[in-house]
């Protein structure tokens, strides 16, 4: 492998120096959702506490890399059921973060628990629903998850004046904490 700019493109890339085959590194899709249980008018969202680095004992939306030969939505289901045992109804698109220092592209979808029964997967210590003053917010996985949620309580600060929730585009640009950090 040689690391050359093919003819017709205008940046470099891994070549085979045999064969001439590109072998193109593009950023990796990490998909999931953002379930919530609505109950006599509380509204808490499903947040899973990881059991695996990076950022091992941090909380997060159920989310993960996207599988060859699923979409992003069947991604967002099988994701949630991994990682919080959870059944949910998959509601619309509702975030797109670019995450280009990491090259990765994280997708969100609005997801509703069919019902109670969730449990922590094997990449999960703890799966817990969290009202919007309950929500760790120091203790967040990544500034994504942070993002997105700050975006969705927002909105639904909007939908109590008669809006709606939107759909979000944003790259995020902060890295994220180390793991010598304080949290």
């Amino acid at each position: 492998m040689a690391l050359a700019i093919p003819e017709g493109d205008n940046r470099p890339r891994y070549v085979c120096a045999q064969c001439d085959a590109i072998h193109y590194q593009n950023p990796k899709l990490v998909v999931g959702s953002l379930p919530v249980w609505e109950s006599d008018g509380q509204l808490q969202v499903l947040l899973c506490k990881r059991a695996i680095e990076p950022r091992l004992g941090y909380w997060t939306l159920p989310a993960g890399f996207m599988e060859n030969n699923e979409t992003t939505a069947q991604a967002a289901i099988r994701e949630t059921e991994e990682e919080a045992g959870a059944n949910i109804e998959i509601g619309p698109l509702y975030a797109l973060l670019n995450v280009a220092h990491v090259h990765q592209v994280h997708l969100f979808y609005l997801a509703r628990l069919r019902d109670l029964d969730f449990a922590a997967g094997i990449e999960s210590l703890e799966v817990r629903l969290f009202s919007e003053a309950d929500i760790p917010w120091d203790d967040l996985a990544f500034p994504t998850i942070r993002h997105t949620l700050e975006l969705f309580f927002a909105d639904r600060g909007k939908l109590r004046e008669g809006g709606s929730y939107g759909f979000h585009c944003h790259d995020i640009t902060r890295p994220m904490r180390s793991a010598d950090e304080p949290r």
